[in-house]
């Protein structure tokens, strides 16, 4: 396990990454021996120091829940991190260039939730009993920490991007909403665009052949690290069924739910 010291430092190191847009080195580098409870201690450290400087927790969203992103990264389970409110963006905004350092795109779907989840034992029933509705979504990713330590050419791991609040930047949500018994969610799905190109297209089904059920491994995760659990009112994003689309200067991302709406945005 890593030191008190050293989790605080590394989550100082991010945050003043996030701040000024200047990625630090991989935190496994730094720390060969380091874990999964290491790196949500980090993540942790971090939200602490997020909600001191006055952001306020809006909820959570899941990540590495396709087979292909944890076949890419090794792993078999899912990671999360925490929304806060000034990742919100609306629909058709434009993103400032001076925003986000190496921004992309995922397309997924929003669980706004009515009652509280806490684990252990939620079950998917649980947790369509405990949403409000359903809608299109868009995540930004970011990256605080390399991608590729540039002197060694080591890929980051996932406890790098765990520590670095699962890469999570920005949420925007929109379209139409819908109640959870009123649609099959591994259906749902998207066409989306960059600059009127087609780049990627994928179903509800991708997300653990079920959103709902990242969203019980959630709040079944939370009860483990003794954490509160999902509160009534929060957003939860449920993971991407596309392979995260990177957003250059000047582009126009365009995501396309059929039936249920569309979100865009533009990157200055």
């Amino acid at each position: 396990m890593l030191a008190e010291q050293e989790i605080l430092a590394a989550a100082a190191a991010l945050d003043e990454a996030e701040i000024n847009r200047k990625q630090i080195g991989l935190l496994t580098l730094k720390h060969p021996d380091m874990t999964m409870d290491d790196a949500y201690a980090v993540q942790g450290a971090w939200v602490k120091r997020k909600v001191a400087a006055g952001r306020k927790v809006i909820g959570w969203k899941i990540g590495l829940t396709s087979k292909a992103m944890q076949y890419a990264l090794n792993i078999n389970i899912p990671d999360s991190g925490v929304l806060f409110d000034d990742m919100v963006f609306e629909d058709g905004a434009t993103v400032t260039k001076d925003r986000f350092i190496q921004p992309r795109i995922e397309a997924e779907i929003a669980f706004v939730m009515k009652k509280s989840l806490k684990g252990p034992g939620i079950t998917v029933f649980d947790v369509l009993n405990a949403t409000d509705y359903v809608t299109p979504a868009l995540e930004i990713l970011d990256t605080r920490i390399f991608r590729v330590d540039p002197e060694t050419k080591k890929a980051r791991t996932v406890f790098d991007t765990i520590s670095d609040n699962a890469a999570n930047a920005g949420i925007v949500t929109g379209g139409r909403a819908v109640k959870p018994d009123a649609i099959d969610m591994r259906w749902m799905g998207a066409i989306v665009s960059r600059n009127a190109e087609v780049e990627e297209t994928g179903l509800g089904a991708g997300v653990l052949n079920q959103p709902a059920r990242g969203i019980a491994w959630l709040a079944n995760r939370l009860a483990q690290y003794g954490e509160e659990g999902i509160e009534a009112g929060q957003v939860v994003l449920a993971g991407s069924f596309i392979r995260p689309i990177e957003a250059r200067h000047g582009d126009t991302i365009f995501a396309d739910f059929g039936p249920y709406g569309s979100l865009s945005l533009f990157f200055e």
